[in-house]
C-alpha cells in the first residue's frame, strides 16, 4: 500500500497559495482517479485509490504545514507502511516556478512540512515530488511568499506544474521512482 501525501494548509485563506501546491496536486490526482478526498481520519482528509494495480491512500493533512508529521505519522502507522511506500508532494522554493522534480530521500531543506514529517518518522528516506514555486525577490520574506497566491501571470504555469506533478506520482507508482526521475527530472 502506497501513501501519497499532498502538503498544504487547511482553510479558505490558503486555498490557492504557493504552499498549497501539494494539496492542489492531491486534488488533481483525485479528480483524475474520480474519487473525493473526504474521509476524515488521522487529522487528514483521505481517499482510498487504485493506481494501475497498486492500492494507495491519498491524503491531505489538516494539521497545518508545520505539524504535517503528526498526521502523516498516524496514517503511516495505521497502514503498516515502510518508508519507501511514502510519496510526499510539496512546494519547493529552490526550483523555478513550474518545474517538477522527483527525489528519493534527503533532508528538509528548510521546508517545515518536511521537517515535521522527518521528525515524526525518524527518516527522510521517502519519495518526494517537488513543485517549483521559485524564490521571492530579496525584499520579500520567504514565509510571506509561500503563503501568498500565485500571481495572475503565474497561474497558467503553476496549473501546468500541478498536472505534471500528478502525472509524476502516477509514474512513481506504475514505473518506479527511478524511471519517474528519468522522465520528470530532465524536462
Amino acid at each position: 500500500m502506497k501513501i501519497i501525501v499532498g502538503l498544504g494548509n487547511p482553510g479558505r485563506k490558503y486555498v490557492r497559495t504557493r504552499h498549497n501546491a501539494g494539496f492542489m496536486t492531491a486534488d488533481e490526482l483525485a479528480a483524475n482517479l474520480r474519487v473525493d478526498i473526504t474521509q476524515e481520519k488521522h487529522d487528514s482528509l483521505l481517499a482510498r485509490v487504485r493506481i494501475d494495480s497498486t492500492d494507495a491512500v491519498l491524503a491531505k493533512p489538516q494539521t497545518y504545514m508545520n505539524d504535517s508529521g503528526r498526521a502523516v505519522g498516524a496514517i503511516f502507522r495505521d497502514a503498516y507502511a515502510i518508508i519507501s511506500d511514502l510519496i510526499v508532494i510539496h512546494d519547493e522554493l529552490d526550483l523555478p516556478l513550474g518545474s517538477v522534480r522527483v527525489k528519493i530521500g534527503g533532508g528538509h531543506g528548510g521546508h517545515n512540512g518536511l521537517r515535521s514529517i522527518i521528525e515524526f518518522l525518524g527518516s527522510g528516506d521517502f519519495i518526494r515530488v517537488r513543485i517549483g514555486i521559485g524564490r521571492p525577490i530579496p525584499v520579500i520574506d520567504s514565509a510571506d511568499y509561500v503563503l501568498s497566491p500565485f500571481l495572475v501571470e503565474e497561474r497558467e504555469v503553476a496549473s501546468e506544474a500541478i498536472v505534471k506533478a500528478a502525472e509524476a506520482v502516477k509514474a512513481i507508482i506504475v514505473e518506479g521512482p527511478l524511471r519517474a526521475m528519468n522522465i520528470f527530472n530532465h524536462t
